[in-house]
Formats: structure tokens, C-alpha cells, sequence
């Protein structure tokens, strides 16, 4: 067996995992509207939560997450070198981002790559998730957050792991696929319109 079949695999599986939006998988399990037909369009759960039902939203988070968690901790136990671990990784946000299974349109990919960081390196995971969190209580506005979180994450990479550059171009270009994900965040926040975590959804600009 060539040695590249197992990683080319996992990469492919990452990718379809990651094409699982548990948004839309939730919503339509508790017959609720689909999330990208209300609030931001953004099927993710800060847009789940504006629906009223938390119990949906945390559903969407730990979905989300958990898809990035575990097939990145599959490559590791699986041995596999920092250049698969990374395309791995990258490859699951990507599918979230861009899923098979719902016409390549997808969430903003923020929780599937919380998880992955997590997994990468946990001290990571944790430093990135620290500056969400303070963004977040500080201005209540998760898309700013995100962004914030996305600039700090390949910085906090670079320190923690110096030596270990396929993890730190995985994290990079997560991180500007997150920024990307988020221009019309972006163009909302410029123009002071970006709604709050827990606003309802007929408050939220329309993306």
C-alpha cells in the first residue's frame, strides 16, 4: 500500500466530515426553520440561537466542534506527519465552509476550527478561545470576536510551536479563510449594524 493512501483518505474523510452542517442537520431534526433563512443566512450557531432555541444552538456548536475534534484526533492517533496532520486540518473547515452535502454553502467555520486547534495543540485551542471569550463579553458581538480570535490564532501558533511551520501554514490559512468568511461581518461592523449574541432573529441585518 502506498504510503500517501491513508493520509489522502483521512483528507478526503476530513473533508466530507466536515460537509456535515449540523445547523441544518438540528433544525431539521427538531422541525424548526432552516438557519439560513432568518437572521444572518449564516448557518452556524450564533445564527441557530437567534431562532430562540438555545438547546438547538448548543446542539450546533457541539456538532461543529466535535467534527473538527475528532477527525483531527484520528489523524494523530493514525501517525500521521505535520504536512497531513495540516492538510487534515484544513481540509474540515474547508467542507464546513464549503459542504458536498448542501450545495457548497456552508457556515463561517468557527467552531470546526476551534476544535481543530484544540486538537493540534491544546495550549493553542486555549489561547484563541481566551480571546474569543473576552471579545465576546467585552462588545457581545461574536463576528468580532471570530475576527479577533482568527488574527491572534497563527500569532499564538508561531510562539507555542516555532518549529513546526506545516501546523503554522495549516493555521494561517484557517485563519484567512475565517477573515474571509466574515467580510460582510466586517462591512456591518464599519457601519455599526452587526447584531449581539442572543438578539433575536428579526432584529439581524440581512447578509
Amino acid at each position: 500500500m502506498p504510503s500517501y493512501t491513508l493520509p489522502l483518505a483521512l483528507t478526503i474523510a476530513a473533508y466530507l466530515v466536515g460537509s456535515l452542517s449540523f445547523a441544518v442537520i438540528v433544525s431539521r431534526a427538531l422541525k424548526m426553520a432552516d438557519p439560513r433563512s432568518y437572521g444572518s443566512g449564516n448557518p452556524g450557531a450564533t445564527n441557530v440561537l437567534r431562532s430562540g432555541k438555545k438547546k438547538a444552538a448548543v446542539m450546533t456548536l457541539l456538532g461543529d466542534t466535535l467534527k473538527g475534534v475528532l477527525i483531527v484526533a484520528l489523524a494523530r492517533l493514525a501517525g500521521l506527519d505535520d504536512v497531513w496532520l495540516a492538510a487534515v486540518a484544513l481540509a474540515v473547515v474547508v467542507g464546513h465552509m464549503w459542504p458536498l452535502f448542501f450545495g457548497f454553502k456552508g457556515g463561517k467555520g468557527v467552531a470546526t476550527a476551534a476544535g481543530v486547534l484544540f486538537v493540534l495543540d491544546w495550549r493553542l485551542g486555549l489561547a484563541v478561545l481566551a480571546a474569543w471569550l473576552l471579545v465576546a463579553a467585552a462588545t457581545r458581538i461574536s463576528s468580532l470576536a471570530a475576527i479577533l480570535a482568527a488574527v491572534a490564532a497563527p500569532i499564538a501558533c508561531h510562539l507555542l510551536n516555532p518549529d513546526r511551520p506545516a501546523l503554522f501554514g495549516a493555521v494561517l490559512a484557517i485563519a484567512a479563510l475565517l477573515i474571509q468568511r466574515h467580510k460582510r461581518n466586517l462591512v456591518n461592523l464599519l457601519s455599526g449594524r452587526e447584531g449581539k449574541i442572543g438578539e433575536r432573529a428579526g432584529k439581524q441585518p440581512q447578509e
